[in-house]
């Protein structure tokens, strides 16, 4: 796939995501497939979570005159405990490539396998708009102020990531040279639920206290269809002298239930050095254990919620309520 189709297919993937999304969102399975990015929410108290997909791709470099066909998995495990705010993870990718070197008379060929991450960390939810403000007061007589855009929904919910690159390989060709056993990784993560629409952004600091430190930004947008299918599209950008890049990726999800999502999704880059076409498929499911916490009601209320006053009682033994006598 060359340089222009490239372009061309990720604008028609934008073009076609802006006509068609049109559905309610659904706060089902809470899941970061099938994009890169990560939601600023938490999967939730008491929830285990896994989000896997296999991919292959790939890598065609003109200035080094080689190719490289990869086949691999990555997996994401997310727990949420102790607080509805807090999340544990192992995110993780794995991955073998065939490379086919053409910078000789006869052509060359060599294979290799390792994980290009594996990154133990947690996530914690900082700001949450709508516990903060409250829901939205409903009028009931204008469908166009219920559903005009308010500069509350401009603020995001923001959430901080915090977690330790594990690599204990060596001569790894997925990572850095000389990578450091441990490294930290730092995440800045927002989040606008506007109705039908999702919005994300991930500030990335990858590998800071190594030779390579990588940064990253990621954007993504994601909308449901009707319930069950959604579309999103995504826009990543990598600066590292290890490898830089910008990256357009969009795909399809299908929610088979509350629990159980199925996704696919490609990916392509914007340079030829190298070159990049990725295909995903993938899925994410929950164990759910979540418990709501148990609301304590106060006894003897009234309709309006606040405590009812003690009946007095004559001399007769009649209750007398609200100026009136009751047998």
């Amino acid at each position: 796939m060359n340089h222009t189709c490239k372009h061309i297919c990720f604008f028609f993937l934008v073009f076609v995501t802006s006509q068609y999304l049109q559905a309610q969102y659904t706060e089902t399975i809470n899941t970061n497939n099938p994009g890169r990015s990560q939601g600023a929410f938490a999967v939730g108290k008491g929830v285990a979570q896994i989000e896997g997909s296999l991919f292959y791709r790939e890598d065609d470099h003109t200035l080094q005159r080689y190719g490289r066909d990869y086949l691999g998995t990555s997996f994401q495990l997310r727990y949420g405990a102790v607080t509805e705010r807090l999340e544990f993870s192992l995110f993780g990718e794995f991955s073998r490539f065939n490379q086919t070197d053409f910078n000789r008379s006869v052509s060359s060929e060599s294979s290799f396998a390792n994980f290009s991450r594996l990154t133990l960390g947690a996530k914690y939810l900082v700001f949450d708009p709508l516990k903060f403000f409250g829901e939205k007061k409903v009028n009931l007589k204008s469908w166009k102020a219920n559903n005009r855009l308010n500069w509350r929904d401009l603020i995001p919910a923001v959430s901080v990531y915090a977690g330790a690159n594990l690599d204990f390989t060596e001569g790894n060709l997925l990572t850095p040279p000389d990578d450091a056993p441990i490294s930290p990784r730092i995440e800045l993560i927002t989040q606008n639920n506007w109705g039908r629409w999702v919005f994300v952004t991930n500030i990335v600091a990858d590998r800071i206290s190594t030779d390579f430190p990588s940064y990253e930004l990621l954007l993504t947008m994601t909308h449901s269809i009707n319930g069950k299918w959604a579309v999103f599209g995504e826009f990543q950008t990598i600066k590292s002298d290890f490898y830089s890049d910008d990256l357009g990726r969009g795909g399809l999800t299908y929610l088979v239930n509350k629990d159980w999502q199925v996704d696919s999704s490609l990916t392509f880059n914007f340079k030829d050095t190298p070159s990049i076409f990725q295909v995903n498929l993938g899925m994410s499911y929950r164990l759910d254990f979540h418990k709501d916490a148990p609301i304590e009601q106060t006894k003897n209320l009234d309709g309006t919620g606040k405590k009812r006053k003690k009946s007095k009682k004559n001399k007769l033994n009649l209750e007398e309520d609200n100026g009136g006598l009751k047998l």
